[in-house]
C-alpha cells in the first residue's frame, strides 16, 4: 500500500512507495509500527520479527462510498428564467415618476408618496439603473454564448484549441443578429466567417459587404 508511514521507537521514519515497499534502519531494541490516515497499528518489537527483510502486515482501511450524485445538464433557458426570478426587483425597475393611486376604501385619487420620495433618491436610482443595465447585458452575452457555442463552431469549421478560441473571440456575432437570424442564416454566417478567418480577413469587411 502506498503512502503508509513506517516509524521506529528510535525516531526513524519513512513512507512506503507506490509498490508498498520501504527501507528503515532499526536496532534490535527498536520496535516499529505503521500509520495510515492517522490510524496507527500496534508496535512490533524488532527481535520478534522472524524475517526483518520481509516484514508485511495487513491494514484495515475503510474506503468511504459517496452517495448517489445526480448531474443536471445546464439549460440556458432554465438558467435565464431563474436569473429573472432571483433579480426580479432589478429587472422590473422603472425610473421613479409621479404616479396616482386610488385608495382601496374609496375616496379621491392622489400621488404615490413612495414614488415622490424615490424621485429624490438619486444615488439609489443610479445604482439600480446601472445594475439593471449590467444584468440585461449579461443576459444578452449568455444568449449569444449559448447559440454561438464551441460545439457548433467546431462541427462547422473543424477548428480546435487556440485557433477555435481566437475565431470565437474575433467573429463573435452581435446580440441582435444572433436573436433574429434563423438556423440557416446563422450557420451560413459561421461558415462565411470561417472562410475569412482562414484568409486572415477581419470580420468588419464581412459586415460592410452585407450592408
Amino acid at each position: 500500500m502506498e503512502a503508509v508511514t513506517v516509524l521506529s521507537t528510535s525516531g526513524e521514519g519513512v513512507i512506503t512507495n507506490s509498490e508498498g515497499r520501504y527501507i528503515i534502519e532499526v536496532s534490535e531494541k527498536d520496535s516499529i509500527w505503521f500509520s495510515y490516515l492517522n490510524k496507527p497499528t500496534i508496535k512490533f518489537p524488532v527481535l520478534k520479527i522472524a524475517n526483518p527483510m520481509s516484514f508485511d502486515i495487513s491494514l484495515q482501511v475503510n474506503v468511504p462510498v459517496m452517495k448517489e450524485v445526480k448531474l443536471k445538464l445546464k439549460n440556458y433557458r432554465q438558467d435565464s428564467i431563474q436569473n429573472r426570478r432571483d433579480y426580479a426587483k432589478i429587472f422590473n425597475y422603472e425610473k421613479p415618476g409621479l404616479k396616482t393611486v386610488t385608495p382601496s376604501y374609496g375616496g379621491a385619487a392622489g400621488f404615490d408618496l413612495d414614488e415622490i420620495i424615490n424621485m429624490f433618491r438619486f444615488k439609489r436610482n443610479r445604482s439600480m439603473a446601472s445594475f439593471q443595465k449590467r444584468l440585461f447585458q449579461e443576459e444578452e452575452d449568455n444568449f449569444v454564448s449559448n447559440r454561438f457555442s464551441k460545439a457548433l463552431v467546431r462541427r462547422l469549421t473543424l477548428l480546435d484549441g487556440n485557433e477555435l478560441d481566437r475565431f470565437m473571440r474575433v467573429f463573435r456575432p452581435s446580440y441582435m443578429f444572433t436573436k433574429y437570424s434563423g438556423d440557416y442564416d446563422f450557420q451560413l454566417y459561421i461558415k462565411q466567417a470561417y472562410d475569412r478567418f482562414v484568409k486572415g480577413l477581419p470580420p468588419e469587411a464581412l459586415f460592410k459587404e452585407e450592408e
